[in-house]
């Protein structure tokens, strides 16, 4: 717990701080590659290149900040740090690390300003938020564990199958190399991946595209021109191969209640979503697929789709947009007036797919006057404000 005097400086410096936040946030990263070089797998670099993960990291400071007198708030608005971190075996021994560099990062930038009180408050303030980010993180790790077919770190499998779903997307079957069994999860969540590329552990997150079964795990992974790990996938890993995996985490997961479901999707975004909709048509729930792809080829899941109207022809419609070729239900982009064609009364939306793509939608579905309750997503990557498009 912070002093009384600690407390008085955080409340006068914070916004000097949250001005330079960015600033520091992007010096940071650097710093901290610098002088412990071993945790930079942990970090998706395109993400650093373009600013992704510094601005993730101030958002998620500044968001403390704003509510750490409320602590279950805080635990709560912790919680998408908290998955990305259960999803790379993120230990106590990090966040040391952390914290001298951000602290370096701090004097850097604010110069003769961070006087020794100064300094003082602040690391005191990032100790608190180690200290519940460690917990939380530990209670996840030993859940996890103990559950059936669960496991602790890493946990190796095999390749079992593979399946090319569209021109740049491709499925991996993925089943324990002990034999064993799975540890179900919760349709719409994300697995981390570890992979050793050239010598060198990279790590990833990738949705779960399937419902659980308890004996496999399938990830569904988009080829990305310049993306390290895609490419390993697609190019190099074939049936045999094994990889590690660690515990599935993420939010976007099924409300539960009745209302109708409208779930829109950009590409790759499908992932997360096919399974939600798997779940939602097998309680009874009503639900409109929507998905938009640049042309047919590109399409993937046709067939699963197919078999879900098949299967639930009076609670599923699947939709599909095509930016080009003359095939589809639509052709261009979804936009406002689509969004209102389709929309219901008390609708729960969810969609993903790249940031323009979900910022618009957010944009149309607020305006059609969905709720901020009942609009859902989720990010590929950092997190970042939908406006920011």
């Amino acid at each position: 717990m912070l002093t009384q005097a600690q407390e008085q400086t955080i409340a006068a410096t914070a916004p000097v701080v949250a001005e330079h936040l960015n600033t520091i946030t992007a010096r940071f990263y650097p710093l901290m590659f610098e002088r412990y070089p071993q945790v930079m797998p942990l970090f998706n670099q395109t993400h650093q290149q373009d600013g992704g993960q510094p601005r993730a990291l101030a958002g998620s400071i500044l968001a403390y900040v704003g509510v750490r007198q409320n602590p279950e708030t805080a635990r709560q608005i912790m919680e998408t740090v908290v998955n990305k971190h259960v999803s790379l075996d993120i230990q106590p021994e990090h966040y040391p690390i952390v914290g001298e560099c951000l602290m370096a990062a701090i004097g850097e930038v604010l110069g003769d300003a961070v006087t020794p009180e100064i300094a003082d408050a602040w690391g005191a303030l990032y100790q608190e938020l180690a200290d519940l980010l460690i917990d939380l993180e530990a209670t996840r790790y030993q859940e996890f564990e103990q559950q059936p077919g669960g496991w602790r770190s890493t946990r190796r499998f095999r390749i079992a199958d593979t399946r090319q779903e569209s021109r740049v997307i491709r499925s991996f079957i993925l089943e324990p190399e002990d034999g064993g069994p799975v540890a179900d999860y919760t349709p719409g969540q994300y697995i981390g991946v570890k992979l050793c590329i050239d010598g060198e552990p990279v790590f990833r997150h990738y949705s779960l595209s399937d419902v659980p079964n308890g004996r496999t795990y399938r990830l569904s992974i988009k080829r990305e021109p310049q993306g390290v790990a895609s490419r390993y996938f697609h190019d190099q890993l074939t049936v045999g191969d094994t990889i590690e995996l660690l515990p599935p985490a993420g939010e976007l997961t099924l409300q539960a209640g009745d209302e109708p479901l409208l779930l829109i999707s950009g590409g790759i975004g499908q992932t997360p979503l096919l399974p939600i909709a798997k779940q939602a048509l097998s309680q009874g729930r009503r639900v409109t697929y929507l998905h938009a792809a640049i042309d047919m080829d590109s399409r993937a899941f046709a067939d699963t789709l197919d078999e879900l109207a098949a299967s639930y022809p009076e609670q599923l419609t699947a939709i599909t947009v095509y930016e080009q070729g003359g095939q589809g239900d639509h052709q261009g982009r979804i936009n406002q007036a689509l969004l209102a064609e389709y929309l219901m009364p008390d609708t729960r939306c969810y969609f993903v797919g790249p940031h323009g793509f979900m910022a618009a939608i957010n944009h149309s579905l607020e305006r059609l006057g969905v709720a901020q309750t009942h609009r859902h997503f989720e990010h590929f990557g950092p997190a970042k404000a939908l406006e920011a498009a």
